[in-house]
């Protein structure tokens, strides 16, 4: 069973501007400004995305003169990389056993 944290985890990376902007972290650490070029999405709608992956822990940010530079915490990423594998491991061994449960 996935904790509620991981729960808030996959709910936040599901959104599809926010998993480009972990994608893109993962290469480098980047400014709001790199990430508006990458992604073509305006200034505020990236960082409000920018707040809610900080408020969840997926990235730091590091302040640069007028600047703000977001670093992908990849601990947060391998955890739930993990419980995914778990599951993937448990899903094979429930297949290779054929465990089902038996209808009333």
């Amino acid at each position: 069973m996935l904790t509620s944290v991981e729960a808030d985890l996959i709910r936040v990376l599901a959104d599809p501007l926010r998993l480009r902007v972990v994608t893109l972290l993962a290469r480098e650490t980047l400014c709001t400004t790199h990430l508006v070029e990458e992604t073509g999405a305006k200034q505020t709608n990236l960082s409000n995305h920018l707040r809610v992956l900080r408020e969840a822990g997926v990235v730091d940010t590091e302040p640069c003169g007028r600047f703000t530079y977001y670093r992908l915490r990849p601990e947060v990423i391998e955890t739930l990389a993990g419980r995914f594998a778990e599951l993937a491991a448990t899903a094979r061994a429930t297949a290779e056993h054929n465990r089902k449960r038996a209808c009333p």
